[in-house]
């Protein structure tokens, strides 16, 4: 996978630096959630042309200080990550790539209408990031932060609020729900890799059966 000794022992360090620095994480952004990312970015990144060692750098660091959780500061997560790779002499070419990534990774720089970075590396690792929040995992991640925020499972007088900015979607307050069709049930189609697709697609039908049947329970169908 890596092209030298001192290639796999810089992954190693980095696991054991975000495992512990997520040691106290939300459950749905945890080292886990990290671990997994790492673990799909691998299995799409056989079929794609890129630099493995970014995209092992960026699927472990891509979560590092999530904004959410840092009243919507962007810039900690960069900076940590850029502390850390400068601190065990990584090169300065794959350090500035692998702070592009973090730096656009996210759903909701999707939704900015301004120039976006572009990357193979960042097309692997953001399918991998996106594959885990649909699917039974991502229903799973889902209501962990719904609870997590204190939000309403569900209230029928909420609808959906579709083509949000940026700035309404970070704001957003809405039913747990509401989520599946402000985010989830997009990824499908927002997918960069062919592989990335045809995961998503059995994950995203999985999502459909799921709603399917919570409205009939909710309506006392079954």
């Amino acid at each position: 996978m890596l092209s030298n000794s001192t290639n796999s022992n810089l992954i190693d360090i980095t696991k054991q630096f975000v495992k512990h620095k997520l040691q106290n994480a939300e459950g749905g952004h945890d080292w886990f959630h990290t671990l997994r990312v790492f673990n799909n970015s691998k299995l799409i990144a056989k079929t794609e042309n890129v630099d493995m060692l970014v995209v092992c750098l960026g699927a472990l660091l891509h979560d590092i200080a999530d904004s959410k959780f840092y009243d919507g500061d962007e810039t900690i997560g960069p900076k940590i990550a850029r502390e850390f790779l400068f601190k065990h002499d990584v090169d300065s070419t794959v350090i500035e790539h692998v702070i592009k990534i973090i730096e656009n990774i996210s759903f909701n720089k999707s939704l900015e209408k301004s120039e976006k970075f572009n990357s193979s590396e960042l097309d692997v690792i953001q399918d991998a990031d996106r594959l885990d929040a649909i699917g039974a995992i991502g229903i799973a991640r889902c209501f962990n932060y719904g609870g997590f925020k204190n939000r309403p499972i569900f209230d029928p007088n909420i609808l959906p609020k579709m083509d949000m900015t940026k700035e309404e979607y970070k704001a957003s307050t809405a039913p747990t729900i509401n989520h599946f069709y402000e985010k989830l049930l997009l990824l499908k189609d927002r997918m960069n890799t062919n592989t990335g697709k045809r995961i998503a697609q059995e994950r995203h039908k999985f999502m459909e059966q799921f709603l399917d049947r919570f409205y009939s329970e909710w309506d006392g169908i079954q």
